[in-house]
């Protein structure tokens, strides 16, 4: 019997990502292309779906189904709301488009419930009844999955979890708020710190790098990004009691540096509730994230 295979598409501020997966989570072609928003959203539905077309032609199989992760905020019907990242794409009706383009159904979800679902079901988290993701990188995202489905809020909506406040007193966010976990844990925030504190204009990156060489205010910047990031996975155990949280981004690349720091603040402020049965765990899948998580979006509603 033939594996069944889907078209997958990562769809990010500076890349898209195309690709075919099959439901092993096997990704069987890939191939990516610059995002260039400023080009306007025709011109990237031409490159996306041109890539895919390749990428069917070279495999010589039909694909039952797409499944797009994306940059947000975009509903449960594939329509772009107003994202900062992606300027002229409000309105614009993705999985409409590209289901008239090939023919078959389209899935799209929020990036960050596609890279919870590709963990849940291929990854870190797979297993667990209850799984968070949560990406920290520019910004900070998180995606819930509970018995194997992905969790909305009225309207279908997806909860901004990044933006919950952690220090009203704390810097102002383009969110309107001011201390949300985005502003004081992101790679943007430690950036935006470092600044502030006279030190020069440093990569998140970078900053982790001068840190471990010792370099003092480097280290008490990842010291203050590992307390805040422990403080909003706090928040996340308290509320859920999840099984499981799988954190990943770009800023887990430095994940020796925060985790130990962070899962202390967790331990020490979640009082109520055993959060020794919380598995927190790097992501899994890695560079491979963004397609395998848009495979999974299919695969979960084809199923369902």
């Amino acid at each position: 019997m033939t594996e069944r295979i889907a078209g997958a598409i990562d769809i990010g501020g500076t890349k898209i990502a195309v690709g075919i997966v099959d439901a092993a989570g096997h990704i069987l072609a890939h191939a990516e292309t610059p995002t260039a928003p400023e080009l306007g959203y025709q011109a990237a539905l031409g490159r996306m779906s041109g890539i895919l077309r390749l990428l069917l032609k070279d495999c010589d199989r039909a694909i039952e189904g797409i499944g797009v992760g994306s940059t947000g905020p975009i509903d449960a019907d594939g329509v772009y709301g107003e994202v900062g990242t992606l300027p002229g794409w409000k309105g614009a009706p993705l999985a409409a488009d590209l289901e008239r383009l090939f023919g078959v159904r389209a899935a799209v979800e929020n990036d960050a419930d596609a890279a919870a679902l590709g963990e849940a079901r291929w990854g870190a988290g797979r297993g667990s009844r209850s799984l968070i993701y949560v990406t920290v990188g520019t910004g900070i995202g998180v995606g819930i999955v509970l018995d194997g489905r992905l969790y909305r809020g009225a309207g279908g909506a997806h909860p901004e979890i990044g933006h919950h406040i952690l220090d009203p007193s704390g810097p102002a966010c383009y969110c309107g708020s001011n201390g949300c976990w985005e502003s004081l844990a992101s790679g943007t925030a430690m950036e935006s710190w470092m600044r502030a504190q006279g030190g020069d204009s440093l990569s998140a990156s970078r900053i982790c790098e001068l840190a471990l060489q010792g370099v003092p205010l480097a280290r008490k910047a990842v010291e203050r990004e590992a307390h805040y990031l422990g403080l909003g996975l706090a928040n996340l155990v308290t509320i859920f009691c999840p099984e499981t949280i799988v954190i990943g981004g770009g800023m887990m690349q430095s994940a020796d540096l925060l985790l130990a720091r962070a899962w202390e603040v967790v331990q020490r402020t979640c009082t109520q509730v055993p959060a020794a049965r919380t598995s927190i765990l790097r992501a899994r899948l890695g560079s491979q994230n963004g397609l395998l998580g848009a495979a999974s979006i299919w695969f979960r509603q084809s199923r369902e």
